[in-house]
């Protein structure tokens, strides 16, 4: 299966969690609040453990399927947090996740995050394989024309109510940082609280903002 970021709520809402789920992308802001949207979400299903395997050069990947193998802590659910450096895991990677796979542990659920995938990553057997038991999420950048739309949506959901050009100008300041434009929403909500937002209040917001960050660096 294959989810876009924007479906991920409203999944998880209408069905139970599958298995595994491959979060790809290059966009760190995106990519963890998708992993927290799951992780959230498991915890509130009862995976009340959570093991996390990092893997980089030499790693073992003995590691995840004596994971899979080993019984949970009190037989509580948990979620196996594998944390890949590289969207290339080598042949020994590619076989333990497809082993893994082929017979998933009960009350277990594998998240896995990942850079950008290419073309022929995607063709691999151990992406195929988490295609058909799983989800596969891959995370665009919110690209320069989409971009006002995308703060406008995150303010609202904040409980501001931005008027027409006050998504562009924002846009405009953090010239397509989403870390950065989620941290002046807060900032605007913290100054001015949730309600109307006019173009004044976000050029008074920056221009505070602005200063601060001056008397920062003295």
């Amino acid at each position: 299966m294959h989810l876009h970021a924007e479906q991920l709520s409203e999944h998880l809402r209408k069905q139970s969690l599958l298995p595994v789920y491959l979060l790809s992308g290059d966009e760190p802001l995106q990519l963890l609040e998708a992993g927290d949207a799951l992780r959230d979400a498991a915890r509130n299903a009862g995976y009340s453990q959570r093991d996390v395997l990092e893997v980089g050069r030499g790693f073992d990947w003995n590691l995840l399927l004596e994971a899979a193998g080993s019984l949970s802590l009190f037989g509580d659910r948990r979620v196996i947090d594998l944390r890949l450096a590289s969207a290339r895991i080598g042949a020994d990677g590619s076989k333990a996740v497809v082993a893994y796979l082929a017979d998933p542990p009960p009350d277990t659920l594998l998240l896995i995050s990942a850079p950008k995938l290419d073309r022929s990553q995607l063709k691999t057997k151990w992406v195929k394989a988490v295609d058909a038991r799983g989800a596969l999420l891959r995370i665009w950048p919110v690209d320069g024309a989409r971009l006002p739309a995308w703060l406008a949506q995150r303010m609202r959901d904040k409980g501001l109510q931005p008027a027409p050009e006050v998504a562009g100008l924002l846009a405009e300041r953090v010239e397509g940082n989403l870390l950065a434009a989620v941290q002046e929403i807060d900032k605007l909500l913290l100054l001015n609280g949730p309600g109307p937002l006019d173009a004044d209040t976000l050029l008074d917001a920056v221009a505070d903002s602005a200063r601060f960050d001056v008397f920062g660096l003295v």
